[in-house]
């Protein structure tokens, strides 16, 4: 796992802003980053290589809690405003990181494989999205029962923010967890959390292992996959056709949002590259 922390800072900042906004996912934007990969081996090898993993996960967490708190809010305000620019650049941002992905599935022709795993992931998107909200219905417990709602809804949380495509705001919107975790944020109020906290961590652990697991062993479908939930997350926050006065808006700031993110994905490449051959030079010089 190589990484610059200066990189990792600000991808962390920029996953906590956007983490918060229903209909984003975190696993999108870090993928969108070039963060995604390294996140998964941070955590899925933690205790094989706990100096390196406590590093990047500091400079990771740290900048994106920050994001969260800090500036989550006047991005949702921003939103509010100015929806649907705000969602052209946001679909721009994850259509520029496709092709980063389907250079990792390393495709060599097509076939009906092909087209399967990508379905399955825009499938499995599109229909997180249309679950009622509420469905859990997890407000109207309380004592115990609070508790374990909370920390199964901490797994899911978990299983959101890892896969991209699945927004976590959203998966806490179906389980009416949404408005105490907001409350819960601004007034930074541990106790309140720690349930969720609990169980987040247990589902970040499980679910990076088995991501890892398939990543490594299954490249072709598992990536096919990941870049079906890109895919289909694009789908998830359309807007709408914007009005005639709104076209140029949209179509600039989509494109801008397509080539900001396609140019970082180059250069993220570049950069591990880079360190992947200078870490081979000095292998090659000990010896």
């Amino acid at each position: 796992m190589e990484f610059s922390v200066l990189l990792t800072i600000v991808q962390g900042l920029v996953v906590g802003v956007t983490l918060m906004v229903p209909g984003m996912s975190g696993g999108t934007m870090a993928m969108v980053l070039g963060a995604y990969e390294n996140l998964i081996k941070a955590v899925s090898s933690f205790f094989r290589h706990p100096k390196k993993s406590v590093i990047f996960l500091a400079a990771f967490a740290v900048p994106a809690l920050a994001g969260m708190v800090l500036l989550a809010q006047p991005l949702l305000d921003l939103i509010s405003r100015f929806e649907k620019p705000m969602m052209y650049l946001f679909m721009g941002a994850v259509a520029g990181s496709i092709p980063l992905i389907y250079k990792k599935v390393q495709v060599k022709r097509l076939n009906w494989k092909f087209f399967l795993y990508l379905a399955i992931g825009i499938f499995i998107v599109i229909a997180v999205g249309n679950i009622p909200s509420g469905l859990f219905g997890g407000n109207g417990l309380t004592g115990l029962a609070s508790y374990v709602i909370q920390i199964i809804g901490g797994i899911i949380v978990a299983v959101a923010l890892v896969l991209p495509g699945i927004s976590v705001s959203y998966m806490l919107v179906l389980m009416d967890l949404y408005e105490p975790t907001m409350r819960a944020l601004s007034r930074m109020d541990v106790v309140a959390l720690m349930p969720l906290i609990i169980g987040c961590i247990l589902g970040i652990i499980l679910t990076t292992r088995l991501l890892e697991y398939f990543m490594k062993n299954r490249p072709f479908a598992t990536y096919l996959i990941i870049l079906g939930f890109i895919i289909g997350s694009v789908a998830t926050v359309f807007p709408g056709v914007p009005s005639a006065g709104q076209l140029p808006v949209c179509a600039a700031l989509f494109a801008g949002g397509f080539v900001i993110i396609y140019a970082l994905s180059r250069k993220e490449e570049a950069l591990e590259a880079a360190m992947a051959r200078k870490k081979a030079s000095d292998s090659a010089f000990r010896y």
